[in-house]
């Protein structure tokens, strides 16, 4: 049984979060012209739909937004996943040459973001992929790292990260969940 151990972030420390990585990411990037955000599916995206519209508002730029659905490109497909809910892709701009900034609700192992870069080179192949993520959980397997990083929560084995969001969860929270193993 999985137990709610702590809410480390509510709405408002989520929208500062967004605002922070906003800004992060317009001064790192010296072209806006040229960046494109994508959204990893499903938490990730809306996420990105909220840097998108902050972004612009900012910087006064036409950013290109676009939606990865990876579930067919991760190497646990099979094992690991149960029956996702699956959806589509959407991206209706050029990713060649493109400095694209995939946007994810958590970091922890870095199989979905290599899931996501997989994806993204099937479309194109982009000038640079840089990561944008709400949380980042530690735990890698794979030699992966966020740009842009609203907060560092470290978690035990047994302890998840749960991002909530308003369009999806009715609210804006990020929670620390315990795994129990089940008797």
């Amino acid at each position: 049984m999985d137990k709610i151990k702590a809410k480390l972030s509510g709405k408002r420390e989520v929208e500062r979060s967004l605002i922070r990585l906003a800004h992060e990411i317009i001064e790192h990037n010296e072209d806006l012209d040229n960046i494109a955000l994508i959204g990893i599916r499903t938490r990730g995206d809306h996420l990105a739909r909220r840097l998108h519209k902050l972004i612009e508002e900012l910087s006064g730029n036409t950013i290109n937004l676009g939606t990865l659905d990876v579930t067919f490109y991760r190497d646990d497909f099979r094992t690991n996943l149960g029956s996702p809910k699956v959806g589509a892709s959407n991206i209706l701009f050029e990713v060649a040459d493109k400095d694209i900034i995939l946007i994810d609700d958590v970091l922890y192992t870095g199989r979905t973001i290599r899931a996501a870069m997989d994806e993204v080179f099937a479309y194109g192949r982009p000038a640079t992929i840089q990561l944008g993520v709400l949380v980042d959980r530690g735990h890698r397997e794979l030699p992966i790292r966020a740009d842009y990083i609203g907060k560092n929560y470290p978690t035990s084995v047994n302890e998840h990260i749960h991002v909530h969001v308003e369009e999806e969860d009715n609210e804006d929270a990020v929670l620390l969940v315990e795994y129990k193993e089940k008797d």
